[in-house]
């Protein structure tokens, strides 16, 4: 697959399918603009080589309708700033107004086209629409990690209808340590796997057992693993017609010599709430009125203890409702764990990128994925629409 680095786009009309999607604060400016950071090498780049960069993204659900205020327009304005030179907002993605302003650029100049989405055809994958967008450029650069798993038009269906197609920068640096962490890792490979439920992590679960040494479970997810070996979780939440699934993993685990570790104590409470009267008890007395919210110190302990000698650790899912302080704890020791480690560490999920931050320990991470739903099914073993286009495309040469 190649990269930006392997084409030539001196003057030459480089349409980048980004992922700025960000939220915006009340007065609609960008409350976040960590994405937009993310592909600046990518764009620089393009600078430094003279190319017209036209930029494509898509902001919020717009369901195929204009929707004001899901405009890109304050994403031009913060991404100007970042870069210190014009954005040029287009009133658009498509059209002849669009042409017009596409056929002024000169080389330098960046011009970022309307949300994508504000056309149904989008993610229909619509190869008129697809057609369209291609008409702007001479090299298709996607950067859009985060939306690679998505058969949307500006990211599969274009890639047939420009002649040269690349990797932007952030998306073969996700590629790459990926690939870092799963095919070719240094071992001992540890996984640690949180969230709500295990049907959402089931497909990552299976394939991970191909692949770690150690398997490290937390969230809610655990319960299900729990109540499968016969420990009362009392109001936890548990999906109990993955039961069988559950045990079904647990065996695979020790057939193959895998570590697999489950919670040894719990953070329980009669409520979910902030203001809700905590306790830790060992994972065998969780009251019947009470549900596991979060990992107890013990666990946090033993997991450390379970991860000191790993090679490379995969982190995706919270331990517990970090969102609450209450029932943070766990998440942050883990977080804390991670970035005291020698290790490479690979961190993927919104979720989780939010407990590194809260954790105040980013910068301590080897590399954080940008992309949450393509991070996972990456973990399910599977391969990205967008990246299937783009060795396709490669493949046409």
């Amino acid at each position: 697959m190649k990269t930006i680095k392997d084409v030539d786009i001196a003057d030459k009309r480089v349409f980048f399918r980004v992922d700025f999607n960000v939220p915006l604060d009340p007065n609609r400016k960008v409350a976040d603009d960590s994405r937009l950071v993310a592909v600046l090498p990518t764009l620089d780049y393009a600078l430094q080589h003279n190319a017209k960069l036209i930029l494509s993204s898509h902001l919020g659900r717009p369901g195929g309708k204009i929707v004001a205020e899901m405009s890109l327009a304050p994403v031009a304005e913060r991404l100007s700033q970042l870069l210190q030179r014009k954005v040029k907002m287009a009133p658009d993605c498509i059209g002849t107004v669009v042409k017009t302003l596409v056929a002024d650029m000169k080389p330098g100049d960046i011009l970022m086209l309307e949300n994508v989405r504000f056309h149904p055809e989008e993610q229909k994958n619509d190869d008129a629409f697809a057609r369209s967008l291609a008409e702007l450029g001479d090299v298709y650069v996607n950067d859009a990690f985060a939306v690679s798993h998505r058969p949307d038009a500006s990211v599969v269906a274009i890639t047939a209808h420009v002649p040269l197609c690349a990797a932007g920068l952030l998306l073969a640096k996700e590629i790459d340590y990926f690939d870092k962490a799963m095919s070719h890792p240094k071992r001992p490979l540890a996984a640690v796997v949180g969230g709500a439920k295990v049907s959402g992590k089931l497909g990552a679960l299976e394939n991970m057992l191909a692949h770690v040494d150690k398997l490290l479970i937390g969230g809610a997810m655990a319960n299900t693993f729990l109540k499968s070996r016969g420990v009362a979780v009392g109001k936890s939440k548990v999906e109990d017609d993955l039961i069988p699934v559950a045990e079904a993993v647990m065996k695979k685990a020790r057939e193959k010599g895998i570590e697999f570790h489950l919670p040894v104590d719990a953070v329980v409470a009669g409520k979910l709430a902030p203001d809700a009267e905590t306790t830790i008890v060992p994972i065998q007395n969780i009251p019947a009125d009470a549900m596991a919210l979060d990992i107890g110190p013990q666990t946090s302990e033993l997991y450390a203890k379970a991860l000191g000698d790993a090679a490379t650790i995969i982190w995706n899912g919270p331990m517990g409702v970090f969102e609450m302080d209450s029932f943070s704890r766990g998440t942050l020791a883990m977080a804390k764990c991670l970035a005291d480690s020698n290790a490479l560490t690979i961190v993927g999920g919104g979720d989780t990128d939010a407990a590194i931050h809260k954790a105040g320990i980013a910068d301590k991470i080897t590399y954080i994925s940008t992309g949450g739903g393509a991070f996972l099914e990456l973990l399910e073993g599977k391969i990205l629409p967008g990246i299937a286009a783009l060795q396709h495309a490669d493949s046409r040469k």
